[in-house]
């Protein structure tokens, strides 16, 4: 596909997915077009283009030429005459930029709900949040509009979107993408974000977009990259120190923490970490956000969203000794923290805690908000690398976990994300059930048991005459019945081997769960189930195999 057709289709898909909260400002198709014609000019004289027509969103919080920069308040627009260097980066390595994207206002938030466009509703699930503040980034990536998208992150708005979407968010160290022409949260540890679809994508990126910026004080230079020497260690919190996760959550991380070929799990203490998120809001740095943007606010408070108000204009009146007290804190808890550190290759973390309900979020703006950046507040304030990786799915939504390491150690952190391997689910409920006489077909190539599960009340199960016994899942109009079913994890290649060995008439089509999932699972040719036991009434093969043998 040419890059005018990628456009194209682009704008297509914007049109089908019908999400215009995810943008502030989107350019026209016919600019964009011209945009990609003179791309395609650039690459034929020879010029060297690693984003060549990697169609990409820019949160509306950095400065891209040509539209207003509003960081979600309309009141607060300026034109900038230039891209910021992330902007301006992206557009020399190739990337074409479809428009600017939705936001927690003044980047304040975790939830993207806080702004006058609207609030950006999941990409999987329109009734729950999209997470922020870089929510109309993530969302963009996620349903397939653009290939790579900017946020920010400060208190974790680059990697809560990514988990809550199933994407990847790649926070880098502090000032590697130089922050100029970014409307400022706490410019003091504000980061610019890269959201992407696989690891590959989001590294690829980073790669162009950093190096110093001689007009931006905060930008740095990455020293050489540090490797890991052998076996990699990777430190996981000590038992109880997660503390309340989102129901099944728990499971899925444990499982995420083996998913990592030859690496050493090693329990640590994450306490120092989580006392230095809980400076970030609860103590004074949160004044920065008034140097940012209060008097702004203070003028204009009609035009402002009462939580992001109150967040930063509570912050005026914070004494100066409060901060350098709590420098003091945050010094001595580095201390601990780099103790830990020096003892792991990276840490291993959920990104976030739920995922909320809109009217969950609207009940209690503040209190969900809290709860979501309780892992990822304290990286940028203790000057460290961060990646977040999807890790499946629970219940229906996306699962993320993150990965955390030393300043510049991002290539680190995306060596360990690559070893990764791609799983793939699939719904069993007969002979491969655990304790039945295939299961081993599932853990000989790797498979791994999620959760107990039941289809939606739309099929029917028929007793098959096959050695061993089996059963049929048909699918029909009416008269069908939920029934019981187990939920697998295989690695993508034993997927691919699982799946080729199944024999008629069974099959694999995708099978409706009642949590609302749709996954790859068995199924039968209807026309093999002429004659069959119709078993539905026992809602469940064990049900069945039990009522018929006694055991």
């Amino acid at each position: 596909m040419s890059v005018v057709e990628r456009v194209r289709a682009a704008y297509a898909r914007i049109a089908q997915v019908d999400r215009p909260e995810i943008w502030i400002d989107l350019r026209p198709e016919t600019e964009v077009l011209a945009d990609a014609a003179a791309l395609e000019a650039r690459r034929d004289m020879g010029e060297a283009l690693p984003l060549y027509g990697k169609l990409a969103a820019v949160k509306g919080n950095i400065d891209v030429a040509g539209l207003p920069t509003t960081a979600g308040c309309p009141a607060y627009a300026y034109r900038p005459t230039e891209d910021a260097p992330a902007v301006a980066r992206l557009r020399a390595a190739g990337a074409l930029i479809l428009g600017t994207t939705n936001l927690d206002q003044f980047a304040t938030g975790l939830v993207g709900t806080r702004s006058p466009y609207g609030a950006v509703r999941n990409a999987v699930d329109p009734s729950r949040i999209s997470g922020g503040s870089s929510a109309g980034s993530a969302v963009a990536v996620a349903l397939g509009v653009v290939d790579l998208a900017l946020g920010t992150d400060t208190a974790g708005s680059g990697r809560v979107p990514a988990a809550l979407n199933g994407i990847v968010g790649l926070k880098p160290t502090r000032g590697l993408i130089p922050a100029r022409g970014v409307v400022p949260a706490c410019r003091s540890i504000d980061c610019v974000s890269v959201f992407a679809r696989t690891v590959d994508e989001a590294t690829l990126a980073l790669g162009c977009l950093a190096g110093p910026d001689a007009d931006d004080p905060t930008s740095r230079t990455a020293p050489p990259t540090r490797r890991v020497p052998g076996r990699a260690r990777i430190g996981i919190p000590r038992p109880g120190q997660l503390g309340e996760l989102r129901a099944g959550w728990a499971d899925a991380f444990a499982r995420a923490a083996s998913d990592f070929p030859g690496a050493e799990l090693v329990t640590v203490d994450i306490e120092p970490f989580l006392q230095a998120a809980r400076l970030l809001y609860e103590g004074a740095f949160v004044a920065e956000r008034y140097t940012a943007v209060g008097e702004f606010l203070e003028s204009h408070p009609g035009d402002v969203d009462p939580t992001v108000f109150s967040i930063i204009t509570g912050a005026r009146d914070l004494p100066a000794h409060r901060v350098f007290a709590d420098f003091e804190t945050l010094d001595r808890l580095r201390l601990h923290t780099d103790a830990v550190l020096s003892t792991v290759d990276a840490l291993l973390l959920p990104t976030t805690t739920d995922h909320p309900a809109l009217a969950e979020v609207a009940a209690d703006p503040a209190g969900v908000n809290t709860r979501l950046g309780r892992f990822t507040n304290f990286a940028n304030l203790l000057d460290l690398s961060s990646l977040a990786i999807p890790a499946g799915e629970v219940g229906g939504l996306p699962f993320g976990v993150m990965l955390v390491g030393r300043a510049f150690d991002d290539p680190l952190l995306a060596d360990l994300a690559r070893s990764v391997p791609a799983r793939a689910r699939i719904v069993v409920v007969g002979a491969h059930l655990r304790g039945q006489p295939l299961n081993h077909e599932l853990t000989s190539r790797g498979g791994r048991f999620v959760s107990a599960a039941a289809t939606t009340p739309e099929y029917r199960l028929y007793a098959l005459d096959t050695t061993p016994p089996k059963p049929g899942l048909v699918r029909v109009a009416d008269g069908g019945a939920a029934i019981a079913a187990e939920v697998w994890e295989l690695p993508v290649r034993g997927f691919g081997e699982f799946v080729g060995g199944v024999p008629a008439p069974l099959t694999i089509g995708k099978v409706r769960l009642a949590d609302g999932a749709v996954v790859s699972g068995f199924l039968c040719e209807p026309g093999a189930c002429d004659g069959a036991a119709d078993i539905t009434g026992h809602e469940g093969w064990l049900s069945y195999r039990k009522a018929l043998t006694g055991t």
